[in-house]
């Protein structure tokens, strides 16, 4: 029999194998969970209004990292390990993407590519012009607007149609506002121009001081779904508020 010094010893080893073993999984999940970050999806969530009505504010959203390749901003932290892009495929137009603020690489934004290498691109009188060829838009229902107090506008909303086919929704406030007409814009070699679907309400690639041609390398990922959506009634500490305040309509859905 073994006696109690052995007991207590086996028993401290035992205790000591199981605090590693616990800490080694964890260690595993994270290196796992950074994996997937990096190579795979990455959640993000919308904190303003500038894609709307695409995107609404309180959507948590997954974007796929794999979708353009990858380069320095894939990486955790944007550690420059590498530079340019690998793997890379281009976005095609009116893809809805993740990237890094030209002006300050420390803030990520979310829009629609509009424009792609060589593109010229300029708003006449509200109304969007790709290589000086009107782009299609087909008025349809007013989008009712909700302010921060609960007011409610009613904004004009169309169904925007990109040369290449593909559809999105737009709203606007009207065509006469300060980027509705706009000099021309030529997108160069390796850039893409971004814009919101909010028009009127979205500092974009129109702003050249702020946003301007964004480089392939900024890049993040593609828009892929809404895993979560809330409407910001619930506060972090009002749980029993939690179930009204979830958009359930919105969960899963793809963003186009």
């Amino acid at each position: 029999m073994k006696s109690n010094s052995a007991r207590k010893e086996y028993s401290k080893k035992r205790a000591s194998g199981g605090i590693v073993d616990t800490i080694k999984t964890i260690v595993y999940a994270v290196l796992i969970a950074l994996v997937v970050r990096t190579v795979a999806y990455e959640p993000f969530n919308i904190p303003s209004g500038s894609m709307i009505p695409t995107l609404l504010v309180g959507d948590y959203l997954f974007v796929s990292k794999y979708s353009y390749g990858y380069s320095r901003y894939s990486l955790p932290l944007g550690l420059p390990l590498f530079s340019g892009r690998i793997f890379f495929h281009q976005p095609e137009r009116g893809d809805v993407v993740v990237f890094k603020l030209p002006t300050d690489t420390s803030v990520d934004y979310i829009k629609r590519v509009i424009g792609l290498p060589g593109d010229t691109i300029q708003m006449k009188q509200g109304e969007l012009y790709i290589n000086d060829k009107e782009v299609s838009r087909k008025r349809i229902d007013d989008y009712l607007y909700q302010e921060g107090d609960g007011s409610v506008i009613p904004m004009k909303q169309y169904i925007e149609t990109l040369p290449n086919g593909r559809q999105h929704r737009i709203i606007k406030l009207g065509d006469s506002g300060p980027l509705d007409n706009t000099p021309e814009y030529q997108v160069p070699p390796g850039d893409f121009f971004m814009m919101g679907d909010n028009r009127d309400n979205s500092q974009d690639s129109r702003v050249l001081s702020a946003v301007g041609y964004v480089p392939a390398e900024n890049l993040i990922g593609k828009a892929q779904f809404i895993f979560f959506s809330t409407d910001g009634s619930a506060r972090l500490w009002e749980f029993w508020k939690w179930p009204f305040a979830i958009r359930y309509d919105r969960l899963f859905r793809g963003v186009n």
